[in-house]
């Protein structure tokens, strides 16, 4: 169980983050989105106990990760946004090193190394991690941070850079990882894997707290459900209608609110000669309620 309250963070007299409180069970993935500079690496800083907050308080499965920064990091994988990697070690080599840090046996750290090589579709070939593709190395990175089998995940931007293949590799990785009980926070400018992976979402704006929730609530907070229907007409330039609709390379587009209003658009079109090709409901997208935040 993960409790913030109040936490507040100065840069000098900027401020990274201002009142930030959630609370998050465990098992759970919670997303981090926001602009360019709303916090959202302050915020995953200061619960990996890496920067101490300016106020505020942030206990983690009963730790007071403000007052006891070391006790929870033995319980903690981090991955930050730029990983940096020992490029002259293999990465047998490198993950058996991280696994003596932590105290591990030999033969434990051999049997997580090779689950966790098989898991993420890692070949031990005998390569030095500098000669490594991005995506594999991003991979050794996240490797790194389970060998001590944390039940605390803290990942900031864990897909940046990768092409999809691997993106989607790493996403679904991360999402197994609920299943076995982790805790995972990361953050993502991919709004569409976050809507995917997540239990619950924190938009935060200039250091603020704006939206905290699933995705079903952050789709009531933002706008509900809409219809949206496509039709064709047989002549543009003849046709006359009282429904509002939207014109963009040939495609029709009327949108309704309700299920009452979506009969009375549907009725009216086809009565001024318009053909309904498809009805399709939709939600509001994360980038939509980004766009209505602002920056």
């Amino acid at each position: 169980m993960i409790t913030a309250r109040s936490l507040v963070k100065h840069y000098g007299d900027f401020p990274a983050l201002d009142d930030v409180t959630f609370d998050l069970d465990d098992a759970r993935i919670l997303g981090v989105i926001g602009h360019n500079g709303a916090g959202k690496t302050t915020l995953l800083k200061i619960m990996a106990g890496l920067i101490a907050p300016t106020a505020g308080s942030l206990v983690v499965d009963g730790i007071d990760v403000t007052r006891r920064p070391l006790d929870l990091k033995r319980n903690l994988g981090y991955l930050p946004e730029e990983s940096r990697l020992y490029e002259t070690m293999t990465t047998d080599a490198y993950l058996a090193f991280f696994g003596e840090i932590y105290g591990l046996s030999k033969p434990v750290i051999r049997e997580r190394r090779d689950v966790l090589l098989d898991s993420l579709a890692l070949e031990a070939d005998g390569k030095k991690i500098g000669e490594l593709s991005k995506g594999m190395k991003r991979k050794v990175a996240i490797a790194r941070s389970l060998m001590h089998d944390p039940d605390l995940l803290i990942y900031d931007e864990p897909t940046s850079g990768l092409d999809p293949m691997t993106s989607r590799s790493v996403l679904d990785y991360v999402k197994s990882l609920r299943e076995r009980g982790k805790t995972v926070i990361f953050s993502a400018h991919n709004l569409f894997q976050v809507e995917e992976a997540c239990d619950l979402v924190l938009i935060l704006r200039r250091g603020k707290v704006v939206a905290n929730g699933t995705m079903p609530e952050l789709r009531e907070t933002f706008g509900s459900l809409t219809y949206q229907v496509f039709f064709r007409i047989p002549d543009p330039a003849a046709f006359a209608t009282s429904v509002g609709y939207s014109a963009s390379d040939g495609r029709y587009l009327a949108e309704a609110r309700s299920v009452e209003e979506l009969n009375r658009t549907t009725a009216a079109l086809a009565a001024d000669g318009a053909t309904i090709e498809r009805i399709e409901s939709h939600y509001p997208t994360l980038e939509e309620m980004l766009l209505k935040i602002g920056r």
